[in-house]
């Protein structure tokens, strides 16, 4: 998002009108999943279908970098939101079933930090590899580094990749 601008004015020269489509895509996909995911259930498989968003989101910036097609850029940056809003729904679904009643405030708030700090040091890293890598290398470069993240993560930790929150949220609604 950071480096959209660039893409609009010099990659695909587009102007400030697709800038703007640009721009609305990610939070028209994130939207539409947020109306969706309150109808679908996400805790069966709940590690299993957090990688595989994440792993979506990194095909769509990959993808998103590599086109100078507008209309294939904003299909990407749409998915991209998609995959975004996905994770960060089973995300904040694990943060409250698994953060005991007595710590919740204050594990949200630091998530809460974490996650506004991140994307203010994300442009700051766009930024600085694009200077050093050129843009469209930036995007890819970073989408690469977030398949590689997944596929590790997915590696290392097991029990990550079979968390399933079914019982989580059985009990939750019994203690309510």
């Amino acid at each position: 998002v950071a480096l959209l601008p660039i893409f609009a004015q010099d990659i695909l020269k587009v102007g400030s009108e697709g800038f703007g489509v640009l721009r609305a895509a990610p939070a028209v996909g994130a939207f539409l999943t947020m109306l969706a995911t309150a109808y679908l259930p996400i805790s069966k498989n709940a590690g299993m279908k957090l990688l595989g968003a994440i792993f979506g989101f990194g095909v769509c910036i990959i993808v998103f970098g590599l086109s100078s097609v507008f209309w294939i850029s904003v299909v990407a940056l749409f998915f991209s939101g998609v995959t975004d809003g996905v994770s960060m729904v089973i995300r904040q679904t694990i943060l409250q079933i698994k953060t005991p009643d007595h710590m919740r405030g204050r594990v949200s708030s630091v998530n809460s930090m974490f996650v506004g700090s991140s994307n203010e040091l994300g442009a700051f890293e766009s930024g600085v590899t694009a200077k050093l890598m050129g843009t469209v290398t930036a995007v890819v470069f970073g989408g690469t580094m977030t398949l590689l993240t997944v596929i590790t993560t997915g590696i290392v930790s097991p029990s990550f990749r079979k968390l399933d929150l079914r019982k989580d949220i059985e009990e939750h609604e019994k203690d309510d």
